[in-house]
Parts: structure tokens; C-alpha cells; sequence
């Protein structure tokens, strides 16, 4: 807080608001094509988050439980479910890039897992936007097509996925946040 002239009628200092700085995504007029966003910090995944993941989904596949019988096959482990692999990767981007900015996911595209990722290593994830064009029936709104990589800690790639959302343009975005604040 700062202090500034004084009040009349208190004989002490104004104190101003100090300014708020709200951590959010980028608009969709701040997306920038062909330019890799690294998402850090990394997630060193775990047994635990393993087990809860699988249970949790109902996906009692022994390859994410059975460490006696995962040993007998060909990677020799267990390997983390890869759906936990894929959410982990497009949360790691959230933050840096649609926290607060998008209004829908559209789908998930071309989603591949080259390379297991185990217990114990950690997932890092980079974005490209591959693509931008402004919604034709939604004004102040456009769809994002992004490109996740997640690497272990070697840079081994252990899963692509393409994603579309529809996000908003910061004039949109904050004209519709007005109009609700008035109403």
C-alpha cells in the first residue's frame, strides 16, 4: 500500500488499493502460431498417482496394478495409465495458456503414446498453436488448435495430442464481464 496526500478529516495519509495482478491464460488475440510454449514446472509422477488414477477410472488394467505380472511382459513394469499421461500433460499447459481465456474444449485429436512412462519419471510438456482462426458464428470468440508434446526427464516423447478449444478475445472477454457485473 502506498500512502498519498491526506484526507481531509482523518489528518492521517491516504492509502490507495494496491493493484491486483490476476494469473490467467493468454486471449485468443495473444496466441502466438508456431512458438513452443514450455510448460514448467515438470510433474514427477508416482506409484500413488497411478493407483488412484486407475481406480479411480474403474480401468483395472494389470498393466497399471499388477506389478508381479507387468514384470512377465514386455516392458518389464508397470507402466502409468495413459490417460492419466494425457491429462497431466494438457493441465501442465492450462496456466500458461487458457487459465480463465477459454470458454470450451472442442475435442482431442491425434493423441499417440510412443513411449511408456513409468513411475518415478517426470512429464514435461510443450505447446505449438498450429492454428487460429476467429469463430464465423460466435463473435469475440475463436478456436485454438494447439499441439501438446510431453517428454520425460531423457526428452523421450511419451505422448502427442492435438487439441481445438474455443477461447475468448480479451475486448470480448471483458465487455462480457462487464455486462454481467451491471446486470
Amino acid at each position: 500500500m502506498t500512502a498519498g496526500p491526506e484526507t481531509p478529516g482523518n489528518g492521517g495519509p491516504r492509502v490507495s488499493e494496491p493493484r491486483i495482478i490476476e494469473q490467467r491464460g493468454l486471449y485468443f488475440d495473444e496466441l502466438e502460431e508456431d512458438v513452443v510454449y514450455a510448460h514448467r514446472p515438470g510433474r514427477t509422477v508416482t506409484e500413488t498417482d497411478n493407483v488412484l488414477f486407475t481406480t479411480l477410472t474403474m480401468n483395472t488394467q494389470a498393466l497399471h496394478l499388477d506389478a508381479a505380472w507387468s514384470a512377465t511382459q514386455p516392458f518389464g513394469q508397470r507402466l502409468m495409465n495413459s490417460m492419466f499421461t494425457l491429462s497431466t500433460m494438457v493441465g501442465q499447459s492450462v496456466t500458461q495458456l487458457t487459465q480463465g481465456t477459454i470458454i470450451a474444449q472442442l475435442g482431442l485429436t491425434d493423441v499417440s503414446f510412443p513411449h511408456p512412462l513409468y513411475h518415478g519419471d517426470t512429464l514435461y510438456t510443450e505447446t505449438v498453436v498450429t492454428g487460429k482462426r476467429a469463430s464465423s458464428s460466435r463473435p469475440g470468440q475463436g478456436v485454438v488448435t494447439m499441439k501438446h508434446t510431453g517428454r520425460n526427464q531423457d526428452g523421450t516423447v511419451v505422448a502427442l495430442a492435438t487439441r481445438a478449444c474455443l477461447m475468448w478475445t480479451r475486448t470480448a472477454h471483458l465487455e462480457a464481464q462487464q455486462r454481467t457485473i451491471n446486470t
